[in-house]
């Protein structure tokens, strides 16, 4: 148990320093902007109580509006993501359901149940973060396309780092 929570606690920092140092000094094209922190909040238990998922949740985007000075534009699409998350988890869950100490991974559940998790999951909080980033109607189609592309570069970096980190014994490929 301690030694879980260790992990998640280095998770957080070694994502957040990714983030913090790397990632949001990149802008691909002027409008994809790719946001890997939230792989960590994807990849928390799914049994963890929802009241400690928003705090978490709230925390994680906190974090990053201090370094982006964006005054908790991230802290409110982490909310809304780990809000729905619970109930996004119950509508895809595999036949068995979740075993109880399960975390959302590739090789837990395989690539193609990873993919419709994360990419649902990352157009939630991206529609949100660039909708409150624009606050205005008339840029509608041009914060969606943003959205969409940044979500689908940030799933692009989630999938690869499942695959850096996992077991290559343990991938389930399907």
């Amino acid at each position: 148990m301690i030694i879980e929570i260790l992990y998640i606690v280095l998770r957080f920092v070694l994502l957040m320093a990714i983030q913090v140092l790397v990632l949001n000094n990149v802008q691909l094209g002027g409008i994809i902007n790719p946001f890997l922190y939230v792989m960590f909040l994807l990849t928390l238990p799914i049994q963890l109580p929802k009241l400690l998922l928003l705090a978490i949740a709230f925390v994680t985007g906190l974090t990053v509006d201090v370094f982006q000075n964006t005054m908790g534009m991230h802290a409110a699409a982490c909310l809304l993501m780990a809000y729905l998350r619970p109930g996004w988890l119950k509508m895809i869950a595999p036949r068995d359901g979740y075993e109880t100490d399960a975390s959302p991974g590739i090789r837990k559940f395989g690539l193609r149940w990873f993919i419709v998790y994360c990419s649902v999951m990352l157009l939630i909080h991206h529609i949100l973060l660039f909708n409150i980033e624009m606050f205005r109607f008339s840029e509608f189609f041009n914060t969606l396309t943003r959205a969409i592309l940044s979500s689908l570069v940030t799933l692009v970096l989630i999938v690869i780092s499942q695959y850096l980190t996992s077991k290559p014994t343990d991938r389930n490929l399907s």
